[in-house]
C-alpha cells in the first residue's frame, strides 16, 4: 500500500476511478482501497442532510485527493498495487516481485525495463470479487500437466515469459506464457474458454485484492472468470445524487394537514364511509378545494404522511421547485436560487407554449453526489460497500463530493399531459418498456417508464444536444433530472437540466442566460426539429429494439443519445416517437413542427 500523488480530479475519484476501480498511474496498475484506509484528518466532512436520510448512518467525506503540484504534505489516497503479476517489456520475464527504490515501489525490471501489467485479471461472475490469476500456477495445468509428471510439479518460479508469436496472427493465440523451466506453454485463447479457470482449478477467494486472507469468512461458491484488465464491466459504481434544496412539503401533504384540522373531520371519521360521511366530505371539499375522494381517503387513512412522501429524494425536490417557480424574482443568498418565469407575450408555437406551465432559471444549485458501492462483471452481481473497516456497518463513510452550477426547470401542465398518456396507443407504446424493465433482473432499479417518464427523459436528451451548440458547456457537462411520476397523490411533469463543477464555487452563466423564455422556447423548437430526422432513419424511427437490452425504442446515437454521465438511466427507456409522434402513436409535441412549419 502506497499514498499516490498524482493529478486526479475530485470528480474521477467517485467515478469511474472510485473504490475499487483499477486506476493506471503513470505506468503502474493501482487499485483504491475502501474508505477504512483513507487518513480521516485529511478527508473533509460533507454535509448534506437529505442524502444522509436515504444512506441511513454514517458520514460523508471528500476524498483526499488533489489536482495539480504536489507537496510532500499534499493530501494522497493509499493505493493498492493490482495486479501484482507483470511482464518486463524488454526480458519477457513475468513475475509479481515489486522491490522499492530510494524508499518508493519500483514498476522496473532487474534488467532496466518497464513492468507492464498483465491484460487478464479473474473476476468472480456473481460476489463481485477480483483476484490476480496465478500465472505460474495456470501455466502448469491443463492438458499436458496430466500427461507430463515434470509439468506438474515444475517450482522454477523465475523461469516464466510473456511473448507474441508473430506467425499466429494478432488474437490470443499468439499471445503466450511460457515456462522456460519444465518447456511448458499455454496461450491466451485458453484462458477465455467457458468454465476454463474452474477446470484448472483456481477458485475464487473471496475478497477484494486490499484485503487481508483472514478477512474471509466463508468461501465463496462462484466461478471466476478471466477478464481484460481495462474492460468497463470490471466495476459498476453505485452513486447517489441529491440536490441540496430546502425540503418543502408536497401540496397533498399540505391539504392533507387541513382536512384533518377542520371541524366535520371527526364526524366523517366515525360514519366510517356512510351517507353522512359522503355528503359531509363534500362540504369539505368545497371549502378547501379540494375532491370529495381526497377528504374520504384522508379519513380513511389511506393518505401517506409527509414523512412517506418524502423518502424518494425528488418528492421535496419538486415540492421545492414549485414555490420557486411561484416565488418569481429570487432573492435569497442560498445555495438554491430560482427565478420563476412565466409565459406569458411570448411568441412561440401555441403546441409548445400550451403544454409547458411555467419555467425556473436556476441560478445556483449544490449538488452532493457520493459513492455506496459497486458491482463487477454483471449488474445483477452482489454489492461491494465502500467502507469495509470495522465501522461498514455502525458508522460507515461514504466518499462524497459537492458541485455548485446553473441550470433550466421546465414544468408541464399537468391537465395536458394527462389528456395525452391516456391514449390506448401512447400505453400501449409504454407498454414496450415496462415489459422489459419487468423481464429483466437489474432494470429494475430505473424509473418506471411510464408515458410522461419516456416523453420528458427523451425531450431532455434533445435539448441537452442543442444547449451544447449554444451555452458553451459540452454535452458531457450537463445533466438531467427528470421529474415525471403519475403514481404519487402529486403527481410530477418536469426537466431539470443543469451543470455543476467539483473545482470551482460557481459557474459561468450561460446556461442561465439560455433560460429566459424568449431564448428557450426557440431552442426547444430547434431541437425538436433536430430529432424530426435522423441519420438512420428510418431504421430508427420505426425501431423498438435499440439500446442496451434492448430499453430504448426510437432512439440512437444519430438524434437522441447523450453521453451516459448526464443521463439518469445510463441513455436508457428512450423514444422520439412518443415527443414527435410516429404512424401508429401520437406523441405529446407532435404537433408543433408542423405549426412553425406552416406557410404564413
Amino acid at each position: 500500500m502506497e499514498k499516490i500523488r498524482h493529478d486526479l480530479r475530485l470528480s474521477e475519484t467517485i467515478s469511474p476511478f472510485g473504490v475499487g476501480a483499477i486506476v493506471d498511474v503513470r505506468g503502474a496498475s493501482l487499485m483504491a482501497p475502501d474508505t477504512s484506509w483513507w487518513d480521516k484528518k485529511l478527508a473533509q466532512e460533507i454535509s448534506c442532510e437529505r442524502l444522509m436520510a436515504r444512506l441511513g448512518s454514517g458520514v460523508l467525506r471528500q476524498p483526499p485527493t488533489h489536482a495539480g503540484r504536489a507537496g510532500k504534505d499534499t493530501p494522497a489516497l493509499p493505493y493498492w498495487r493490482f495486479p501484482a503479476w507483470r511482464f518486463c517489456e524488454r526480458c519477457d520475464k513475468v513475475s509479481k516481485l515489486t522491490g522499492k527504490k530510494k524508499g518508493k515501489w519500483d514498476n522496473t525490471c532487474e534488467c532496466g525495463g518497464l513492468l507492464v501489467p498483465m491484460r487478464y485479471i479473474a473476476i468472480c461472475e456473481k460476489g463481485s470479487h477480483v483476484q490476480d490469476i496465478n500465472w505460474f500456477k495456470w501455466v502448469h495445468r491443463g492438458r499436458e500437466a496430466s500427461l507430463n509428471e515434470a509439468v506438474r510439479f515444475c517450482r522454477d518460479y523465475k523461469s516464466l515469459r510473456f511473448n507474441k508469436l508473430a506467425n499466429r496472427g494478432e488474437g490470443l493465440a499468439s499471445l503466450m506464457v511460457t515456462c522456460h523451466g519444465c518447456g511448458n506453454s499455454r496461450t491466451l485463447a485458453e484462458l477465455v474458454t467457458k468454465e476454463a479457470l474452474q477446470r484448472d482449478g483456481i477458485r475464487c477467494a473471496g475478497r477484494q485484492p486490499w484485503e487481508p486472507e483472514g478477512s474471509v469468512k466463508k468461501t465463496c461458491p462462484h466461478q471466476l472468470v478471466a477478464v481484460q484488465r481495462g474492460a468497463t464491466g470490471n466495476y459498476i459504481a453505485e452513486r447517489i445524487s441529491a440536490l441540496d434544496i430546502p425540503e418543502e412539503r408536497p401540496q397533498s401533504a399540505e391539504a392533507a394537514d387541513k382536512i384533518r384540522g377542520h371541524v366535520y373531520f371527526e364526524r366523517i371519521v366515525a360514519d366510517n364511509g356512510g351517507p353522512q360521511a359522503e355528503m359531509l366530505a363534500g362540504w369539505v371539499a368545497e371549502e378547501l378545494g379540494v375532491t370529495s375522494e381526497t377528504v374520504l381517503a384522508v379519513a380513511g387513512g389511506e393518505q401517506t404522511t409527509a414523512g412517506e412522501m418524502l423518502l424518494d429524494l425528488k418528492d421535496g425536490e419538486w415540492a421545492a421547485f414549485l414555490k420557486k417557480l411561484d416565488g418569481g424574482r429570487d432573492r435569497a443568498g442560498s445555495d438554491f436560487v430560482v427565478d420563476g418565469r412565466s409565459l406569458e407575450g411570448i411568441a412561440g408555437p401555441l403546441g409548445l407554449l400550451s403544454k409547458i406551465s411555467g419555467i425556473g432559471q436556476v441560478r445556483r444549485v449544490r449538488e452532493v453526489r457520493a459513492l455506496r458501492g459497486f458491482r463487477r462483471h454483471d449488474a445483477e452481481a452482489a454489492v461491494i460497500n465502500v467502507d469495509l473497516g470495522p465501522d461498514q456497518w455502525r458508522w460507515p463513510t461514504y466518499p462524497a463530493i459537492e458541485l455548485f452550477g446553473e441550470g433550466i426547470f421546465l414544468r408541464f401542465g399537468e391537465e395536458e399531459l394527462a389528456a395525452w398518456e391516456a391514449q390506448s396507443e401512447v400505453q400501449a407504446r409504454a407498454g414496450i418498456l415496462k415489459k422489459r424493465r419487468a423481464d429483466s433482473a437489474w432494470a429494475g432499479r430505473l424509473d418506471l417508464p411510464e408515458p410522461r417518464y419516456i416523453a420528458l427523459h427523451t425531450l431532455a436528451h434533445l435539448l441537452i444536444r442543442r444547449l451544447a451548440f449554444a451555452s458553451g458547456y459540452a454535452s458531457a457537462s450537463l445533466q438531467e433530472r427528470i421529474y415525471a411520476n403519475s403514481d404519487r397523490t402529486d403527481k410530477t411533469a418536469g426537466i431539470l437540466i443543469f451543470t455543476a463543477a467539483g473545482d470551482a464555487q460557481g459557474t459561468l452563466g450561460g446556461l442561465v442566460r439560455l433560460g429566459e423564455p424568449d431564448k428557450l422556447i426557440p431552442l426547444l423548437v430547434s431541437a425538436l426539429d433536430d430529432a424530426d430526422f435522423c441519420s438512420n432513419d428510418p431504421v430508427c424511427i420505426e425501431s423498438d429494439r435499440q439500446g442496451a437490452s434492448q430499453l430504448n425504442l426510437s432512439a440512437c446515437h444519430g438524434c437522441s443519445l447523450v453521453s451516459e454521465t448526464s443521463c439518469e438511466t445510463g441513455n436508457r427507456l428512450l423514444d422520439r416517437q412518443l415527443v414527435l409522434g410516429g404512424s401508429d402513436v401520437r406523441g405529446l409535441l407532435d404537433d408543433v413542427l408542423t405549426e412553425v412549419r406552416r406557410p404564413g
